[in-house]
């Protein structure tokens, strides 16, 4: 059977099984050697954010040893199709918030190829952070006489620390705690609950992934279960789709987890404790049975998923290659607007609930005042992408405007909110001469939002699921987001 290519696709699953130890620790308090036999990193850089919640890191790694640096076993290797070619980018990135009083958690996604700025390197794909860097500090190491064993350990350390600053820097969120997984521990974690439910819209054979099931729901575990969440060919929109199945996956994960089958039955338990041992490396500052006590009461409901805005999925460099372009500041106000609502618990304010319209309800009419030739169209084409529905698009013909500036019969609606979100966080002026159902987007000469260089989110070949929806989604998103609380799996592409 052919194998996808090495370093790439298997990472991207690797790191799921920590989700599992963040929002369900508890369950392992009881076990007395879980603290003392985890893997550990020090010198990070984390902490130092007072927000009213711990953000967790969450990465996987392609490794061919487990989290204590032993060799795995010919026969592990082979059941997880590793293939010969080692590789150090985290294809996995998951931002986790779980607020001070362990009410709640939300796990939101960043592409492996979103194209940042990386210390040290520039822009780059976030995936290359750990890798480019760890590679860079070992060389340099290297050749100043420092053993290869030193120099991979000190490397390492680099590596990670870049991805942590990365990540920081274009989500506008300091890390707390980070946590990385081999690719071993999705498995291990995966058969120690039975396996776990998922649902297809259809029958899929992917010969690469090896994805070959059925349409429906069903239950998949072992090689199974990493071939539904590491196939991106022959879905709409490659990578991102693929981030869908790992999140509806994650939220069948953590619903087994939590359920009485699991938490009562000491042998799985035992599993699942060995599987972390095994397979999880979290930082040396963070002591994960405290934290877990925080999280008895956390139920499936409260664990949701969300991912990043994207600006275009099949964005190029000047050098051709092929990325996923991201507005920083887009992803930091979004960020924020998933963000606060459980931060604001913590502190007992009111909360307001994000917009959760559907976007093909919304007409958004685009007005370019900024004389910049063809902005209305990229800006049309980007909102077009995530779902709305297009409505007239030219020149302002009202009094000239210096802002950029969303317009609404309904200021406060949800859908002016959702659209100025989408855009980066635009101010919402009232215009009662609008129908309610539309939205209008005026353009000044200070827009630098999705479309303005004239890239846009490009639209799947059919009208997208409210899973593809949150996965493209800019600012708060128009579909509620994937949770654990569901009484069963969604069913995806």
């Amino acid at each position: 059977m052919p194998t996808e290519r090495p370093g790439v696709p298997r990472m991207v699953i690797a790191a799921m099984s920590v989700l599992v130890l963040v929002v369900t620790g508890f369950a392992w308090r009881s076990v007395d050697d879980l603290r003392s036999n985890i893997a550990t990193a020090g010198r990070l850089g984390l902490g130092g954010g007072s927000d009213g919640a711990v953000d967790i890191l969450m990465v996987g790694t392609d490794s061919r040893t487990d989290a204590h640096g032993n060799a795995l076993t010919q026969s592990e290797l082979d059941s997880l199709r590793a293939g010969d070619e080692v590789a150090s980018n985290t294809d996995t990135i998951v931002l986790i918030r779980v607020p001070n009083d362990g009410s709640s958690a939300t796990a939101i996604s960043i592409p492996r190829d979103a194209y940042v700025e990386v210390p040290g390197i520039g822009k780059s794909k976030i995936n290359a952070a750990y890798g480019a860097t760890k590679e860079n500090k070992r060389l340099e190491l290297v050749e100043q006489g420092v053993s290869d064993k030193d120099a991979d350990s000190q490397s390492t350390e680099a590596g990670r620390e870049a991805l942590i600053e990365s990540v920081a820097d274009l989500t506008g969120v300091t890390v707390d705690h980070y946590a990385e997984v081999g690719l071993l521990g999705f498995v291990l974690l995966t058969d120690a609950v039975g396996g776990v439910n998922v649902c297809l819209n259809a029958p899929v054979d992917e010969p690469l992934s090896g994805a070959n099931f059925p349409g429906g729901e069903q239950t998949l575990s072992g090689a199974d279960a990493l071939s539904f969440v590491r196939q991106r060919h022959d879905l709409p929109r490659g990578d991102l789709d693929r981030i869908v199945r790992q999140q509806v996956f994650m939220a069948s994960l953590v619903r087994s987890v939590l359920s009485a089958k699991t938490l009562s039955n000491p042998s799985k338990l035992s599993q699942l404790s060995s599987a972390v041992q095994r397979s999880v490396v979290l930082d040396s500052d963070w002591d994960i049975i405290q934290f877990a006590t925080r999280l008895q009461d956390l139920a499936g409901g409260k664990v949701k998923f969300e991912t990043i805005p994207a600006v275009d999925i099949n964005g190029v460099t000047d050098y051709g290659e092929s990325i996923v372009e991201v507005d920083p500041d887009a992803v930091k106000t979004y960020v924020e607007g998933l963000l606060d609502g459980s931060a604001d618990e913590q502190d007992s304010a009111p909360t307001t609930d994000a917009p959760t319209v559907d976007p093909s309800s919304v007409t958004v009419d685009v007005a370019n005042d900024s004389g910049i030739d063809g902005l209305a169209n990229g800006v049309a084409a980007s909102l077009g992408s995530l779902g709305y529905t297009s409505g007239s698009v030219g020149n302002y013909e009202g009094s000239s405007v210096s802002t950029t500036t969303i317009q609404a019969a309904d200021p406060d609606s949800d859908a002016a909110r959702s659209v100025a979100t989408a855009l980066g966080g635009l101010e919402v002026a009232s215009d009662d001469t609008l129908p309610r159902d539309t939205v209008r987007v005026v353009l000044a000469s200070d827009y630098s939002g999705p479309g303005a260089d004239g890239s846009t989110t490009s639209p799947t070949t059919s009208s997208p699921t409210t899973e593809e929806t949150l996965a493209s989604s800019a600012g708060e998103s128009p579909a509620p987001p994937i949770d654990a609380g569901s009484a069963g799996p969604a069913c995806v592409n």
